[in-house]
């Protein structure tokens, strides 16, 4: 009996269907649970992790605020972390989230990082 893929899972594997990352263009791909975000930048090309921040890294793990806060300390801190690298476009995968509240907060602060997606 076939196993049924439903929600958010769902979404997730129509969006990768279309967003794949390359060394010009890496993957930047969202993941929340209720506590933490995460968020890492991926070569799928040559399917290497060219960096990654969350809510649990040491300069971010005390701050205070709102999650929607966090989450954007989380995507200028990866935006910070990329640019050091030399790669200032991506294209953004939100893993089968609504690009509402905590995503879009994350997006936001990597963009005023400098990134462009």
């Amino acid at each position: 009996m076939a196993m049924q893929i439903v929600g958010r899972e769902r979404r997730k594997l129509r969006i990768r269907r279309k967003v794949n990352g390359t060394s010009e263009r890496p993957r930047l791909t969202v993941f929340r649970s209720a506590k933490h975000i995460y968020a890492q930048v991926i070569d799928d090309v040559a399917g290497a992790t060219l960096a990654h921040v969350s809510t649990l890294s040491k300069d971010l793990r005390n701050a205070d605020g709102t999650k929607s806060d966090d989450a954007k300390r989380v995507g200028t801190a990866l935006g910070k972390a990329l640019l050091a690298k030399g790669v200032d476009k991506v294209v953004f995968d939100r893993n089968g989230y609504l690009y509402h509240g905590r995503v879009k907060a994350l997006a936001e602060g990597a963009r005023e990082a400098g990134l462009k997606f």
